[in-house]
């Protein structure tokens, strides 16, 4: 693992744990010689976690739409920064550096990307690890919902255990490196219990 691409927020929240939890996730990375995959943002939590790992001597790419960066939204100190046409050739430049991806709280932006990751993964487009860092309970109830999908047969308990969870920066990275690169036939496995 040598990348990690993380999707967060543009705001840094209300709580100080989120903003703190960018900055430890950004020393974390820069500790282990990680590069950060990430929006290309320069405010809330995105610009947070970019700061850190440069701050702590790591490399950051950042990977925005012209549109945002004309609205000089956009990270202008980082290692490489990569302007693209729109959403689609930004996830997808993420998803093609990153070598696994972190959830962090967010809005919208970012559960789309994670769900997008995480579905990728299930169908078997990638097998890089999806993690999500649970930072003071933000994704509680989102996990109670997906337990609610497997017990509702929407979601089947082997792709929910795709998803790494952890409440800790240095934790979450660690889980990430050791995860093992799962490939699930989500077709196939279907088709074996029917």
């Amino acid at each position: 693992m040598k990348s990690v691409c993380v999707y967060c927020g543009s705001s840094p929240g209300f709580r100080p744990e989120y903003a703190e939890a960018a900055r430890a996730l950004g020393q974390a990375m820069a500790e282990r010689g990680l590069a950060l995959v990430y929006g290309g943002g320069n405010v809330g939590l995105m610009g947070i976690v970019a700061d850190s790992v440069m701050a702590h001597g790591g490399a950051a790419i950042g990977i925005i739409p012209e549109a945002l960066m004309q609205k000089e939204v956009g990270h202008r100190g980082l290692t490489e920064l990569h302007i693209v046409r729109n959403m689609h050739e930004r996830k997808q430049m993420m998803a093609d550096r990153a070598d696994a991806f972190i959830a962090m709280p967010g809005g919208v932006g970012t559960f789309e990307e994670l769900f997008e990751t995480f579905t990728w993964a299930q169908l078997g487009y990638h097998d890089k690890p999806v993690g999500l860092l649970n930072v003071a309970g933000f994704y509680d109830g989102m996990l109670g919902f997906l337990n609610h999908a497997v017990s509702e047969g929407f979601l089947k308990q082997v792709h929910a255990d795709m998803l790494h969870v952890s409440t800790e920066p240095e934790d979450m990275l660690a889980r990430l490196a050791a995860a093992p690169r799962v490939h699930v036939d989500k077709w196939q496995e279907g088709r074996e219990k029917a």
